[in-house]
């Protein structure tokens, strides 16, 4: 935590702005935060009445190096990228280049649901809020092995978790297809078109759409994973073949650029950038969410819950509340609006799982409200403290139960080497090095098998960020290995791929 203390006192001074009273105490609140959480650095911008009245980093970039978070310092916004995508969206519907119930085919003629009928009605919309039946399928872009318009050729094998329009289910790979249908509405990459309609006119110069452009040596934060209950560093995650739901990398000082243009109604500094009915709809209603488990607790005091294009709706205290947060490999982040209170904010931090930036949304918004000071984020880590404890024991429990001790392999090592496939999620590959079993699904997830009991091994990833996870291979009637199951956030199933 020294490193921690010396960046709470290097912040840059370019960006210490007087606080309004409202804000008074909000460094002291950050800074038991991060200790709490054991987050090494945060960044965090508000936006009030159309001026930036904070924009300060605390902490470090990187735990043990003394270089301080600024407020220019770059993070992973991660699936706060979702507003952007919805809006430049709604640039080209206001041009007549698309229609929110253009159908996705119209735009994408490949694309393709496993339901029929869904692939024929499905739309810009849909895919926009979260409502096609298709939850998860994240495997096509996390394995890092599809580039986007193969993920998107790959949708048709992914199976209908619940019925067309039917429910609201979050799903990346939906806004990778919408990142797709900008690109081939615009004539150009979805990167391209951001980069062009949004992020310069917004005075953006620093934000990138691919880690590929973060500036060596220069102001960037480094990932973290708290791994045994302790920050690592880890890599930076390629976000390029899922750019659309999750890939920008800012700083608050530009993102606060970002609030601005969302409260001034489309506006920036006397320019409209988005329409007001662009506006309008993105704050509307399209998916009911059901307020129950992390949701509900995403959203504390609100009796409804809906997603828009590209924000979570909220209410809280008699004010409309949009929201997006972001999480990938070792980052956490928030951008938060109060359009009634024409107030906004952004957080911005380096370690993964860490609720720092919604209890410091809320914590704002609580201020600007005039309501009592609660601890949110003391809230939160109470609740994340016992909720971890609580599943970390299931686990053990379970895992204690049901493991079966002295057993071995059911067939030679050498017999479960081979390439497994699943249409949608690709290749799982296995082989025998230096008498040990190893597995390599995509970029991603590499690493070493141990055995576990029979014919089960747990996957050693090689990555730490990865963690984890357990592998089943099926033994057939003939006695050979005809399956490979891994047991990732979901159970992926590869059939063994004859040499």
């Amino acid at each position: 935590m020294t490193a921690i203390r010396l960046g709470l006192a290097l912040v840059a001074p370019a960006m210490l702005l007087a606080q309004a009273p409202p804000l008074q105490g909000i460094d002291d609140y950050v800074e038991r935060s991060m200790k709490s959480w054991g987050v090494p650095g945060v960044a965090v911008a508000v936006v009030k009445d159309g001026r930036t009245v904070l924009a300060r980093g605390y902490g470090v970039r990187e735990v043990g190096r003394p270089a301080p978070v600024t407020e220019r310092t770059l993070f992973a916004i991660g699936s706060a990228t979702k507003s952007f995508t919805a809006a430049m969206a709604g640039i080209l519907a206001a041009e007549g280049r698309l229609g929110w119930d253009d159908r996705v085919a119209t735009h994408l003629p490949f694309f393709e649901l496993a339901d029929p009928y869904a692939s024929h009605e499905v739309t810009v919309r849909d895919l926009l809020s979260h409502r096609t039946g298709v939850g998860g399928g994240d495997l096509l872009w996390a394995s890092g092995e599809f580039d986007r318009e193969e993920i998107v050729r790959r949708i048709r094998f992914v199976p209908q978790t619940w019925s067309f329009r039917s429910r609201f289910d979050y799903s990346n790979i939906m806004f990778i297809a919408a990142g797709q249908v900008v690109a081939a509405a615009g004539g150009a990459s979805w990167d391209s078109l951001v980069r062009s309609r949004i992020l310069r006119p917004l005075g953006m110069t620093a934000t990138t759409t691919t880690v590929r452009d973060l500036p060596a040596g220069g102001d960037v934060a480094t990932p973290h994973d708290p791994i045994d209950g302790v920050p690592r560093p880890v890599a930076w995650r390629n976000m390029d073949n899922t750019v659309a739901g999750g890939g920008i990398n800012s700083n608050v000082a530009e993102m606060a650029r970002w609030l601005q243009l969302q409260l001034g109604n489309g506006e920036f500094e006397g320019r409209r950038l988005l329409s007001e009915a662009f506006i309008r709809e993105s704050r509307t209603s399209q998916t009911v969410i059901r307020r129950e488990g992390p949701w509900a607790m995403m959203t504390p005091d609100a009796h409804f819950m809906a997603y828009g294009l590209g924000w979570i709706m909220s209410d809280y205290h008699g004010r409309q509340l949009l929201q997006h947060g972001g999480g990938i490999d070792g980052m956490s982040a928030m951008v938060g609006l109060m359009p009634e209170e024409n107030a906004g904010i952004v957080v911005l931090t380096n370690l993964n799982g860490n609720q720092i930036p919604g209890a410091l949304m809320h914590r704002v918004f609580d201020a600007y409200l005039g309501r009592s000071p609660v601890d949110w984020s003391e809230r939160a880590r109470e609740a994340s403290v016992v909720s971890e404890k609580e599943a970390e024991e299931a686990e053990r429990k379970e895992m204690a139960a049901r493991r079966v001790t002295g057993t071995k392999p059911t067939l030679p090592l050498d017999r479960y080497v081979g390439r497994y496939r699943h249409p949608a999620w690709g290749d799982a590959v296995v082989r025998l090095e230096g008498g040990v079993l190893r597995v390599r699904y995509g970029t991603e997830f590499v690493g070493e098998l141990e055995h576990l009991q029979h014919d089960v091994w747990r996957a050693r990833w090689r990555n730490p960020a990865r963690g984890t996870n357990y592998v089943n291979f099926t033994i057939d009637v003939r006695r050979e290995v005809s399956r490979l199951d891994l047991y990732l956030w979901v159970t992926a199933t590869f059939d063994r791929v004859p040499e």
